[in-house]
């Protein structure tokens, strides 16, 4: 594996993540208590002995940058590095990227100083475990000039994907780009060729594309340098490539998961509790998922009820109840909470005792989720602030709403409160 290089495409603005991204990249949103969302795309890279890892971004990358400065080092007698890449304007180019290509193409001049047989594009959005070796060798073994990891998928989400059809050896013959109707339709294929059972083929009877992809090197440098006004990969690069390219396809038939969406994000993040096996998995010692060493203290919890939840470490929980949750590192809740169905991020620092104590004199905030309060379908991000005998519950079930001056907003039925907000004592939301 010392002849691929990982380029990680960091996605661009988030927009669907959003009020999540506001202060930070795509990549930099926290996962699980613990973890953000690069982690998962670095960590199966390591564990597949990838070690020259490039993350391209170009949207609120500080958060990114000081993540990964600080959790991956490698030692000086190996090449391996993973770096932030960040949009930049250039005499040669002076606009931002437009697209996935578009990105890996203003830095092609970087990524062609290595000495690399095939270029691994990955997404930083996705949740899910993939030894990358098995999906190179399977590259090299076919002569393929493009592979791309496919799953098989049914017909309720196939229309969100990029859909293909390959033949009997595994080449792709066509695409279509998140398809409607009858042009759905006509990209169901027999997905018993992937190596699917009958009755698992008929209930998947589309492949779908993962955008996760390898290009042999030279291929991949023809095809940006050919059409510098093909910008995205999954809609434009690949699909025209198809007819004079042998462009494989790898099945990769395990969770996987994208999390571009608040809904499919906090789905995603309440599936970790599940018992007694969750979908996926961060208890893997063959292959763990990687993040910065924080040095915490252990969760304490005095006088709580728990149940079906995940609680990070360096948490003080008073007298609380937290059911089917997940508590990031050093959340802090005090006595009589209710936590029911949501995701607390936690902070990123201890507020002092006598900090919290004169705050509260003087009608203040302290940090952390106040006394009688009740949570419910919400994701509180980092740093909040809740206060007392307040009622987190979307009572009016509303669907969409953006109360940013309130401090929160509301998608999919899902409450978001915003990083650093304040939620007055008394409030319902």
């Amino acid at each position: 594996m010392k002849k691929v290089l990982a380029i990680i495409l960091g996605g661009g603005a988030g927009t669907r993540l959003y009020p999540l991204t506001k202060l930070r990249a795509k990549p930099a949103v926290p996962i699980a208590g613990k973890y953000r969302l690069i982690d998962i795309p670095v960590s199966n890279c390591i564990n597949s002995e990838i070690y020259k890892i490039y993350v391209l971004t170009q949207f609120n990358s500080a958060s990114l940058n000081r993540h990964i400065a600080r959790a991956y080092s490698f030692s000086g007698f190996t090449e391996g590095f993973v770096e932030v890449l960040a949009a930049q304007q250039t005499a040669e180019n002076p606009n931002w990227f437009q697209g996935t290509a578009d990105a890996v193409r203003q830095y092609l001049w970087l990524m062609q100083e290595w000495d690399v047989d095939e270029y691994l594009i990955l997404s930083g959005d996705h949740l899910y475990r993939m030894d990358y070796r098995q999906f190179v060798e399977r590259h090299r073994e076919t002569g393929a000039d493009i592979t791309l990891s496919v799953l098989p998928i049914d017909e309720k989400r196939a229309s969100d994907f990029g859909l293909l059809k390959i033949d009997d050896k595994g080449r792709v013959m066509s695409f279509s780009e998140k398809p409607k109707g009858d042009a759905l339709k006509e990209m169901q294929v027999d997905t018993t060729t992937l190596g699917l059972s009958p009755e698992q083929a008929k209930k998947s009877p589309y492949i779908a594309s993962m955008g996760i992809y390898v290009f042999n090197r030279d291929v991949m440098v023809k095809l940006l340098e050919e059409a510098p006004d093909r910008t995205d990969f999954g809609k434009e690069i690949i699909p025209a490539s198809a007819k004079d390219y042998n462009v494989q396809a790898y099945l990769f038939n395990d969770y996987w998961e994208d999390i571009g969406t608040i809904e499919a994000f906090y789905e995603a993040n309440l599936a970790l509790t599940k018992q007694p096996h969750p979908d996926f998995s961060f208890y893997d010692e063959k292959a763990p998922i990687y993040t910065r060493a924080r040095y915490l203290p252990p969760t304490k919890l005095l006088d709580c009820q728990v149940t079906e939840s995940m609680i990070g470490e360096g948490c003080i929980l008073k007298e609380c109840r937290i059911d089917h949750s997940v508590l990031g590192v050093r959340s802090r809740v005090e006595a009589r909470c209710h936590i029911e169905d949501s995701l607390v991020m936690g902070s990123d620092f201890y507020e002092p005792f006598a900090e919290r104590q004169s705050g509260l004199q003087k009608g203040g905030v302290p940090l952390g989720i106040g006394s009688d309060t009740t949570i419910r379908r919400a994701i509180i991000d980092k740093n909040a602030r809740i206060g007392r005998h307040v009622q987190i519950i979307n009572k009016d079930r509303v669907e969409e709403a953006n109360r940013e001056d309130d401090g929160f907003y509301i998608r999919s039925g899902i409450v978001v409160v915003l990083k650093n907000a304040v939620i007055a004592d008394r409030t319902v939301i």
